[in-house]
C-alpha cells in the first residue's frame, strides 16, 4: 500500500468514528425536564382563559350563553335584511328592464312547446321557428283583442242606457226603501261628487293628456318584449349556458341543472295556467250566454286574463260578470251568475289545480298571497302576473339544488392535530 492510500484510510476511519460519535451522542441524549410553573403564571392565565370553548376571551365568557346565542341571530338577520332591502331596490330601479325581461320569458314559456314542434319535428331552422311562433302569437292575441273591442263598442249604448235606469232604480229604493232618505240628501250627494269632478277636472285633463306619453311608452315596451321574446325561444339554452359558465366550477353544474328544472316548471306553469283560464272563461262564458247577458265574449276574454292572477284575478273578473249581469239583466240573473262563478272558482281550487299543475308547481296559498302583494307593491298589475311563477321558479330550483346537494367525503375534512 502506497503512503497516499494510508492516508486516504487513515482519512476515511477518522470521518467514520466522528459519525458514529455524533449518532450515539444522539440516541444517548437525555431530555432536560421542563422547569416548574410559576404558580403566578398560572392564576394569570386561569384568569384570561375563556369559560366556554365558543367564547374568545373571559369577557365574552360573562355574557349569558342564550343572549350571545340571541346576538349571534341578531346580525346575521340583519344582514339578511340589508341583502334584501338593496335587492328591492335594484329591483325598483331596474323595473323598466326587468319587467319586460319576465313577460317574455313567460311568453317564451307559452310557446315553448310550438316552438319545439317546429325545430325538432319540422326540422325548421330555429329562426325561422320562432319567427314564424312569434307571427301567430301575435295574430292571435290581435283577432281576438278585435273581437272584445268590437262587441264592447257595439253593446256599450246599450249598457249605458241600462246602467242609467238601474241608478234610477236605486234612487227610487232609497227614497223609498227602508232608508227613506229625502230626495234633498240625494241632491246633495250627487251636487258633492259634482263637486268633485269639477275640482279635480285639471287633474283629470292632465292624466288624459299623459295618455299620449303612456301610449308611446307602451308601444316601447311591447318592442322591446316582442324583441327579448324572439332571442329567449331562439338562443335560450345557450344564453343561460354562457351565464352559468361564469359560475366556479363546483357550482356550475349544480346550477345549471336547477336552472333547467325551474324552466321545466315554469313551462308546466304557464301551460297548466292558460288550460285552467280556458276553462273557467268558457264556464263562466257560457252562463252568461245561457242567461242572454250582453258582453259575454268580453267578460269570459275577461275571466281567462284574470286567472293569469290565482286568488285575486278571479275574484274580481267573477264580480265584474255579477255587476254587469245586475246590471243588464236584473238581480235575480246576477244571484244565478254568482252561483256560477263560485261553482267554476271551486272546480278551479278543488279539482283543476290540484289535477292539472301538478305537485311539481305546488305553491302553498300563503306564499301566492304573499307574491301577488309584493307583485302589486313593486310593478303594479304586471308584478302581479309575474310573481307567481317567479316564486314556482325559484322553488323548484332551491329544491332542486338542496335534493341534488353533494356532501364531501369524509377523507376530505383535515383536522389538526395541533
Amino acid at each position: 500500500m502506497g503512503r497516499f492510500d494510508q492516508v486516504r484510510a487513515n482519512l476515511r476511519r477518522a470521518y467514520l468514528q466522528r459519525v458514529e460519535t455524533a449518532r450515539a451522542q444522539r440516541e444517548a441524549a437525555i431530555v432536560e425536564p421542563e422547569p416548574d410553573p410559576d404558580p403566578v403564571i398560572e392564576e394569570m392565565e386561569a384568569e384570561l382563559a375563556p369559560g366556554h370553548p365558543s367564547t374568545m376571551s373571559r369577557d365574552d365568557a360573562e355574557v349569558p350563553h342564550g343572549l350571545r346565542i340571541a346576538a349571534a341571530w341578531s346580525w346575521r338577520l340583519l344582514v339578511l335584511v340589508a341583502a334584501a332591502a338593496v335587492l328591492l331596490w335594484l329591483v325598483g330601479r331596474l323595473k323598466t328592464v326587468l319587467i319586460p325581461l319576465s313577460i317574455a320569458l313567460l311568453l317564451s314559456a307559452l310557446l315553448a312547446p310550438m316552438m319545439g314542434v317546429l325545430s325538432r319535428r319540422v326540422k325548421l331552422p330555429p329562426s325561422l321557428a320562432a319567427f314564424l311562433v312569434l307571427i301567430t302569437g301575435l295574430a292571435a292575441v290581435a283577432g281576438v283583442l278585435t273581437l272584445v273591442v268590437s262587441e264592447f263598442v257595439d253593446g256599450f249604448p246599450a249598457l249605458s242606457d241600462k246602467a242609467s235606469a238601474g241608478v234610477q232604480q236605486i234612487q227610487t229604493w232609497l227614497t223609498t226603501g227602508p232608508l227613506h232618505l229625502s230626495g234633498r240628501q240625494l241632491d246633495a250627494t250627487f251636487d258633492a261628487a259634482s263637486k268633485w269632478l269639477s275640482d279635480n277636472r285639471g287633474t283629470l285633463t292632465d292624466s288624459a293628456v299623459s295618455t299620449a306619453t303612456a301610449t308611446i311608452e307602451f308601444l316601447a315596451l311591447l318592442f322591446l318584449i316582442l324583441f327579448v321574446t324572439f332571442f329567449f325561444m331562439r338562443d335560450g339554452k345557450r344564453i343561460w349556458h354562457f351565464l352559468t359558465g361564469v359560475l366556479p366550477g363546483p357550482a356550475r353544474d349544480p346550477i345549471r341543472r336547477a336552472g333547467e328544472a325551474a324552466w321545466h316548471t315554469l313551462v308546466a306553469y304557464v301551460r297548466a295556467t292558460v288550460l285552467v283560464a280556458f276553462i273557467d272563461a268558457l264556464g263562466i262564458g257560457l252562463l252568461l250566454l245561457i242567461l242572454n247577458v250582453d258582453f259575454w265574449f268580453p267578460l269570459g276574454t275577461l275571466v281567462f286574463l284574470g286567472a293569469f292572477v290565482p286568488i285575486v284575478g278571479a275574484t274580481l273578473s267573477g264580480a265584474v260578470a255579477v255587476l254587469v249581469a245586475l246590471v243588464d239583466e236584473g238581480p235575480i240573473t246576477a244571484l244565478v251568475v254568482l252561483i256560477g262563478v263560485i261553482a267554476v272558482q271551486q272546480l278551479e281550487g278543488h279539482v283543476l289545480q290540484p289535477l292539472i299543475m301538478g305537485r311539481a308547481v305546488s305553491v302553498h296559498p300563503l306564499a301566492v298571497i304573499v307574491a301577488i302583494s309584493a307583485g302589486v307593491v313593486l310593478a303594479g298589475i304586471i308584478g302581479a302576473l309575474v310573481a307567481v311563477p317567479l316564486v314556482a321558479v325559484l322553488n323548484t330550483g332551491i329544491r332542486h339544488l338542496v335534493q341534488h346537494r353533494r356532501e364531501p367525503p369524509p377523507d376530505a375534512v383535515i383536522v389538526s392535530s395541533d
